[in-house]
C-alpha cells in the first residue's frame, strides 16, 4: 500500500478536507480557535504535511459539525470506484526465501 502522503487518494483526502472546512463556513483561523491549535498548523494539515491520523481526523470533523462517518461518506464518494491502486512492491535486498534457496547448496 502506497503510504506516501503525496498519493492521489491522499490528495483527495486533503481536498474533502478543505471542502469540509470551507462547507462548515470557517476559515483556518475559525478551525484553528475550535481544535487549540495554530492557523499554520491547520494550514499544513492541509497541504499534507505532518499525515493526519484517525483521531486528529475526529477532531477535525467535530470542528467541522459531522461525524467521521459523514466525513467517510464524502471521502468515499471522491475517491475513483474499485480497489485502491497498488504500486509494484520495490526489492529491499534483504535475505528473503529467494535468497536463501539460490544459494543453498545442491
Amino acid at each position: 500500500m502506497d503510504k506516501s502522503i503525496h498519493s492521489a487518494q491522499y490528495k483527495v483526502f486533503l481536498k474533502v478536507l478543505r471542502d469540509a472546512r470551507r462547507r462548515a463556513g470557517l476559515t483556518q483561523i475559525d478551525l484553528a480557535k475550535r481544535i487549540g491549535e495554530t492557523q499554520s498548523f491547520v494550514s499544513k494539515c492541509e497541504r499534507g504535511e505532518p499525515r493526519i491520523d484517525a483521531i486528529e481526523l475526529r477532531v477535525f470533523c467535530a470542528a467541522f459539525g459531522i461525524t467521521l462517518k459523514q466525513f467517510a461518506r464524502m471521502l468515499e464518494r471522491r475517491l475513483p470506484r474499485g480497489p485502491p491502486q497498488q504500486p509494484p512492491r520495490a526489492h529491499r535486498g534483504g535475505r528473503g526465501r529467494w535468497w536463501q534457496e539460490r544459494d543453498r547448496p545442491a
